[in-house]
């Protein structure tokens, strides 16, 4: 009987030390380093994070330089980390540009990626997409997008395009000049002008701008506003063969305001426009286009915007000879010639979305 007590309580005391032996162990210590999910997602992706929305551009729109992509922020699910991006633009499925992985510039809500102007053909249509990045996880890549690109800025054969909005030109700058962002170039001097050198002669067409500050109350006497002559040589616009000023009178004439343009075809002949007096608002902007074929010649000046209100329209009859300037010259300004710099740039005016040649006046984003 004793026996079998101490048998028991022996079997007793042995259980117990089992059962502490089972007990839960102590809990792991966090990690110090906190990291977002990377498992797979069924579309490929490695990061566990929201995909960016397209903020702009979208819907084909044309664009202006510089062509900055706009999306909403990412944020990983699971942690709180600084996410990188990638964005890629793309012609067809064609990838033009991949910015590797960057960190975007980070506005509030939204995440932005400046394009190099270099590297997209003008006038283009585009897609673009986005996706958040954390060290080598990938995530979701956003929705396409489209846009068009800018119109771009050139010289070749007897056309040119200049927007001037774009903080340069493909013109020559002569004299002292600014660029203003996202406005234009500002000729500051009567000895300041833009030369454009057309690789062709253009015999017929259009030279075409915005102008804006360039008014009456600007120092100066006869001043242009733009003009062409032959080359090879900035020489003596005055009497050149193939002469053409469109101008308008400044503070020092007994006419300020007078409008007026004159052409010369090779023939040594002067063919004016009709002189009209014109009180110009400096506060405004004016589209100024002269047109010229065989036999004639025409300037015009719309208020605003090239479908705004017709401030002047004059033509001149120009006779038989064609317009064929070797080479072709054309100018923003004009050089200051015999009569001196009072007589040369109408100073002070900003010019921008400037076109020259043969064909239908491009649509230039406003």
């Amino acid at each position: 009987m004793i026996r079998k007590v101490l048998l028991s309580t022996a079997a007793g005391v042995m259980g117990l030390a089992l059962a502490c032996s089972k007990s839960t162990p102590a809990p792991t210590s966090p990690s110090t380093t906190s990291q977002p999910e990377t498992s797979a997602n069924a579309d490929g992706s490695t990061l566990k994070a929201s995909t960016p929305a397209i903020v702009s551009p979208n819907g084909g729109t044309q664009v202006s330089d510089p062509i900055t992509l706009t999306a909403s922020k990412a944020t990983a699910k699971f942690q709180d980390v600084t996410l990188s991006y990638q964005f890629q633009v793309r012609s067809g499925s064609t990838v033009v540009y991949d910015s590797g992985i960057v960190a975007g510039s980070i506005s509030g809500n939204n995440v932005s990626q400046t394009v190099p102007g270099t590297a997209l053909n003008s006038d283009t249509d585009y897609t673009w997409r986005v996706r958040p990045m954390y060290q080598t996880a990938v995530g979701s890549w956003s929705a396409d997008a489209s846009f068009k690109s800018p119109v771009g800025a050139f010289i070749r054969g007897n056309e040119a395009r200049d927007p001037l909005t774009i903080g340069r030109t493909v013109g020559e700058i002569r004299g002292p000049v600014q660029f203003i962002a996202g406005v234009g170039l500002k000729l500051l001097a009567h000895e300041s002008h833009v030369l454009y050198r057309l690789p062709q002669t253009l015999e017929a067409g259009e030279f075409s701008m915005m102008t804006l500050g360039a008014d009456e109350g600007a120092h100066g006497d006869k001043t242009k506003v733009f003009a062409m002559q032959e080359g090879p040589d900035e020489g003596d616009i005055t009497d050149d063969d193939y002469r053409m000023t469109a101008e308008l009178r400044a503070s020092s004439h007994f006419q300020p305001g007078a409008t007026t343009c004159r052409i010369i075809v090779g023939d040594g002949v002067s063919h004016d426009c009709s002189r009209i007096q014109i009180n110009y608002d400096s506060q405004r902007w004016y589209f100024w286009r002269f047109t010229w074929r065989t036999g004639s010649a025409r300037l015009e000046i719309k208020l605003d915007s090239e479908n705004g209100p017709t401030v002047y329209n004059q033509s001149v009859s120009t006779g038989s000879h064609p317009y064929r300037p070797t080479p072709h010259f054309a100018y923003l300004g004009t050089p200051v010639g015999r009569a001196g710099p009072i007589d040369a740039t109408l100073p002070g005016g900003t010019y921008k979305n400037v076109y020259i040649g043969p064909n239908a006046r491009p649509a230039f984003p406003q």
